[in-house]
């Protein structure tokens, strides 16, 4: 399994399973794809760019991931929320990767914007992680 892959199976796993983020979605609303049916706010899995990060010595990967947050609860609070929310899940979270093993994660940045329609709000949080083959 690549490293991305399993990077995002165990981001995956630490936001399905925090309690306090689901506090703030009303449930574990965390999605690999948008759902058919919007049930908001939620969470999604979004791109992944890897890069090689290999040293002269040692195998690594580095790999950016994109989470998206929607809301539409008449404003930016609760998308500021659930972004926060996310970060807090993180932030020194053990996550074990299958195959390989976690040096570093990140957050890189995080915005909040309204979307095209005027009533949606849409987060984006950029993590930057560093792997390194177990």
């Amino acid at each position: 399994m690549s490293a991305a892959v399993a990077l995002r199976a165990a981001i995956f796993a630490a936001l399905a399973n925090d309690a306090a983020l689901a506090a703030v979605l009303g449930g574990a609303k965390i999605h690999d794809e948008p759902p058919r049916t919007l049930d908001f706010p939620f969470v999604t899995l979004g791109e992944a760019e890897m890069r090689d990060a290999a040293t002269m010595t040692e195998g690594g990967e580095e790999t950016t991931l994109t989470l998206h947050v929607h809301s539409r609860q008449g404003g930016h609070r609760e998308a500021h929320a659930v972004v926060g929310a996310v970060m807090e899940a993180l932030i020194d979270a053990p996550l074990p990767l299958a195959g390989h093993h976690l040096a570093n994660l990140r957050v890189a940045t995080a915005d909040v914007r309204r979307g095209e329609d005027g009533r949606t709000y849409h987060g984006r949080i950029r993590l930057r992680a560093v792997t390194e083959p177990a």
